[in-house]
C-alpha cells in the first residue's frame, strides 16, 4: 500500500465518522416522536425486524451500511436496542445476496433504478442536493432533513474511499497466495477476518474467494473457515461507526460482534466434530462459486435462528460490557422510573412525581424562551426549546406506560387518586409544550417571512404574555409545593386571559380595517392568541386535578368546586387581575 492509498484510507475514515455524526444529529433534531412510532411499527416484532434488515441489505448490498443506519437511529434515540438486534441479524442474512448473485457470474446490472439504489450512485446526489438545501433554506426542519441526506452521503463516500484504498490488494499475487497456504482452520478464520478488514466488506472478500475458486485450488476445508472469518471481520466497519455514539449504539455493535463470534464457534465445532466422526464426502474437493455462496448464506441464517431466541441474553451481556456512563438529561430523568419500583406503588408514584416536576421546569423554560423569540428570534433559544420538547414528548410516552404498569398492582385510595391525577396532568404538561412549540414556529415563520407585529399589537401582547406567564408560574408553584390555596388563583386569572384574548382579537380586526397591520401579521397574531389561551386552559386543568386530589374529591373537571365564580374571593381576585392585565389594553 503506497502513501496515496494510506492518505485515502485515513481521509475515508474521517469522512465516514463525520457523516455518521452529522446524520445522527440531524435525525435527533428532526425525527422526534413521529419517526419513533413509525419505526416501532416496522420493528414491532423480532420477525419483522429480521425481514426489514434482510430486505434493506438486499437492496443496498451492504450489511455494514444497514447496521450503520441502525446505529444512527439508536444514537438518535429513535430505535430501541430490543428492536435493533433483529434488524442487525437480518442485515447479516441480507448481505449474502451478493454472493448468490456472484454465483451466476454476472454482477453487472443495467437497470437504472437498481444502479441508483447503490451507495456509489446515490451518495454524491445526497451530498449535492442536501448541501444546496442547507445553504438556501431558512427553515430548521428542512435543514435537518438535508443534514440527514448530507450525512448519509458523506458516510458512504467515506466508505467508498476506504474500499478504493484497499482494492489494489485484491489483484496482488501475494494476496491471492495467502489463501493457498491456509490449512489450519484457525489461520483460515484469521485470514478471512484480515481480508474483510482490508476490503471493508464481507461481500467483497467473499467475492474474491469465489473468484479464486475458479482455479480449482480452493477446497471446502479451506473455504469454510475463511468464510466464517470474513463474517467476523465485517464487524470492524460497524465498530468504527460506533465511535463517539451513545451506549445503546455501542451495545448494538457489541451484540453484532458477539453473534458473529458465537456463530463461528458453533459452526467450526459442528463442522470439525462431524468431519472427525462421519466425514464430508466433499471435504477435500474443490468448491465453486455456488457452494461458497450457499455456505455463506447457511452460516448467517443458522446463526440468526440460534441467536434470535437469545436476544434478551445478548442485550444483558452487552449492558455488562458497555456500562451506563455519561447518560443524557432525558435518560437520566427517565432512569428514575425503574420497573423494580412498580411492585411498591407508593415508591413508584413518588418517582413519577419527580419526573413530572422536571416536566414542569421544562414547560416553564420553554414558555419563557418561546415568548422571548416572538420579540427577538434567537437560534440558541430555539434549539433549547426543541431539546425540552423532545424531553416532554418522550417523558409523556414513558411515564404513561409506567403509570399503566402501576395500575396493574393493588392500589389503595390515595395511590389511586395519584395515578388518575398523573395520567391527566402529564398530558396537560405535554400539550403546554406543544403550544409553546407552536409559538416558536410562529416566531420562526415571522423571521423567515420578515413579518412584524404593529406597535399596538406588541404592547397588547406584552400584557397577555405576562398574564399567561403568571398562570404558568402559579400552576408550577401549586403543583411542585402541592398548595391548595394557590390552586384558587388560576381560575380568575384564566377568565381574565379569555377576556383579553377576545378583546385583542376585536382590536386586531379594527387595526386590519384601518390598514394599521398586514393580513400576514394578523394571521400570526391570531395564532399567538389562540395558543396563549390554550396554555392557560391547561393550567386550569392541572390546578383542578391537583385540588381535587388534595381534598379527596372525584377527579372530574366539570364537577370541581375549586373555582366558585359566585364567591367573593373569586370576584376579588378577578378584579385584581383585570386591573393588572386587562384594563391597560382596553
Amino acid at each position: 500500500m503506497d502513501l496515496q492509498s494510506i492518505l485515502t484510507m485515513l481521509g475515508g475514515i474521517g469522512l465516514f465518522l463525520y457523516g455518521m455524526k452529522l446524520m445522527g444529529q440531524s435525525l435527533e433534531r428532526f425525527a422526534g416522536a413521529k419517526m419513533e412510532k413509525t419505526l416501532e411499527k416496522l420493528t414491532s416484532s423480532k420477525g419483522k425486524g429480521v425481514l426489514l434488515g434482510a430486505g434493506v441489505t438486499a437492496v443496498i448490498q451492504s450489511s455494514s451500511a444497514t447496521i450503520i443506519m441502525v446505529i444512527g437511529f439508536l444514537n438518535a434515540g429513535i430505535l430501541k436496542l430490543m428492536q435493533a438486534v433483529p434488524v442487525i441479524m437480518g442485515a447479516n442474512i441480507g448481505t449474502t445476496i451478493t454472493a448468490q448473485i456472484l454465483r451466476l457470474g454476472d454482477i453487472n446490472n443495467d437497470n437504472l433504478i437498481l444502479q441508483m439504489l447503490k451507495p456509489a450512485s446515490f451518495a454524491p446526489i445526497c451530498v449535492v442536493i442536501g448541501a444546496f438545501v442547507m445553504l438556501i433554506s431558512k427553515k430548521n426542519k428542512t435543514k435537518d432533513k438535508a443534514g440527514i441526506a448530507v450525512g448519509l452521503g458523506i458516510l458512504f463516500i467515506g466508505m467508498s474511499m476506504m474500499e478504493s484504498s484497499f482494492k489494489p490488494l485484491a489483484s496482488s499475487p501475494e494476496f491471492m497466495e495467502l489463501f493457498l497456504v491456509l490449512t489450519n482452520p484457525v489461520l483460515g478464520v484469521i485470514a478471512g477476518m484480515c481480508v474483510t478488514i482490508l476490503l471493508q466488506s464481507s461481500s467483497a472478500s467473499v467475492g474474491v474467494l469465489q473468484a479464486m475458486s475458479a482455479t480449482g485450488a480452493i477446497t471446502f476445508s479451506m473455504a469454510a473457515p475463511i468464510v466464517i472469518g470474513q463474517n467476523i471481520g465485517k464487524c470492524v466497519t460497524v465498530l468504527l461507526a460506533s465511535i463517539g455514539t451513545n451506549k445503546n449504539s455501542r451495545r448494538a455493535v457489541c451484540i453484532d460482534i458477539t453473534m458473529s463470534i458465537m456463530g463461528a464457534i458453533l459452526f467450526l465445532t459442528a463442522i470439525y466434530v462431524y468431519q472427525a466422526m462421519i466425514g464430508f464426502s466433499f471435504w477435500d474437493e474443490p468448491v465453486n462459486r455456488g457452494r461458497i455462496a450457499d455456505f455463506h448464506t447457511l452460516f448467517n441464517l443458522v446463526t440468526c435462528l440460534v441467536m434470535l431466541p437469545c436476544v434478551n441474553i445478548l442485550i444483558t451481556f452487552a449492558k455488562k460490557v458497555v456500562k451506563d456512563k455519561n447518560v443524557s438529561k432525558i435518560d437520566e430523568e427517565l432512569a428514575l422510573l425503574d420497573p423494580i419500583f412498580v411492585q411498591n406503588p407508593s415508591v413508584a408514584l413518588e418517582q413519577c412525581k419527580k419526573v413530572m416536576v422536571s416536566m414542569t421546569d421544562a414547560v416553564m423554560e420553554n414558555y419563557k424562551l418561546c415568548t422571548a423569540c416572538l420579540y427577538q428570534y434567537d437560534s440558541e433559544s430555539a434549539e433549547k426549546v426543541r431539546e425540552n420538547e423532545r424531553f416532554l414528548d418522550k417523558t409523556e410516552s414513558v411515564l404513561g406506560e409506567y403509570l399503566v404498569k402501576i395500575t396493574e398492582q393493588h392500589l389503595v385510595g390515595e395511590d389511586n387518586r395519584l395515578v388518575t391525577e398523573f395520567m391527566h396532568t402529564v398530558g396537560d404538561f405535554e400539550r403546554i409544550g406543544d403550544h409553546c412549540m407552536n409559538l416558536l414556529e410562529v416566531a420562526e415563520y415571522n423571521m423567515e417571512q420578515e413579518i412584524g407585529f404593529s406597535k399596538d399589537a406588541l404592547f397588547e401582547l406584552d400584557f397577555l404574555t405576562r398574564a399567561v406567564g403568571e398562570a404558568m408560574d402559579t400552576t408550577a408553584t401549586a403543583y411542585q409545593q402541592e398548595k391548595e390555596s394557590v390552586c384558587h388563583k388560576i381560575g380568575p386569572l384564566e377568565d381574565v386571559v379569555d377576556d383579553m384574548v377576545e378583546t385583542l382579537k376585536s382590536k386586531r380586526i379594527v387595526r386590519l380595517q384601518n390598514g394599521a397591520c398586514t393580513t400576514e401579521g394578523g394571521i400570526s397574531y391570531i395564532e399567538v392568541l389562540t395558543n396563549m389561551e390554550r396554555i392557560s386552559d391547561h393550567c386550569v386543568n392541572i390546578s383542578m386535578h391537583l385540588h381535587q386530589r388534595i381534598i379527596k374529591e372525584s377527579l372530574d373537571t366539570h364537577k370541581s368546586e375549586v373555582f366558585n365564580r359566585e364567591a367573593d374571593e373569586y370576584k376579588a381576585m378577578k378584579v385584581y387581575y383585570e386591573k393588572q392585565y386587562l384594563d391597560p389594553v382596553m
